[in-house]
């Protein structure tokens, strides 16, 4: 209970307290003016009777007060979940573009690469054709040399004197 509604209670105990110690001075008849006529009523019974009317009134607008900000909380909270569904969803849609940009990114990185990877692939066979080409002229020239030199050494006439004579400065053989 809160310290608002303990002190409320104590104030309607307090009054009911004193209605009933002094309930033979509330019911006793005296005569009153209510502005245009005279009448004869018991003054503390009407004067009781207004505070109980005016504390219905005060409880009915305070429930009707209550009434209105749960029903306005109701709506804030309704609105803030709309809020916040359109903000995920935004959010949502941040991160599909952001995962669409980063595979056209991811796909034209793969382009590159596929291309640079089918430049170098052109160009090792580029190379590996000029080295062939080149191993085979290099096979050609040097079988023609071998050529030349098997012809120069059939033309050449065998002589025996240069075999049998020992080079100059080597003693002869025994």
């Amino acid at each position: 209970m809160g310290l608002r509604t303990g002190v409320l209670l104590v104030v309607v105990l307090l009054i009911a307290a004193l209605a009933a110690l002094n309930w033979g001075l509330l019911v006793t008849p005296t005569a009153m003016s209510v502005g245009f006529m005279q009448i004869t009523a018991p003054f503390g019974l009407i004067m009781l009777g207004l505070t109980v009317l005016l504390s219905i009134f005060f409880v009915a607008y305070i429930v009707y007060l209550q009434t209105t900000v749960l029903l306005e909380t109701r709506r804030h909270t309704k609105e803030m979940q709309a809020q916040r569904s359109l903000a995920d969803r935004a959010e949502a849609s941040r991160f599909t573009e952001l995962r669409s940009f980063l595979e056209t990114q991811e796909n034209v990185h793969m382009a590159r690469n596929a291309e640079r990877h089918a430049a170098l692939l052109a160009r090792v066979e580029q190379l590996e054709t000029m080295i062939k080409l080149r191993s085979d002229r290099t096979d050609n020239t040097l079988a023609a040399h071998i050529g030349q030199l098997e012809d120069r050494v059939d033309r050449r006439p065998a002589t025996a004197t240069v075999a049998s004579s020992p080079p100059v400065g080597m003693p002869p053989p025994v």
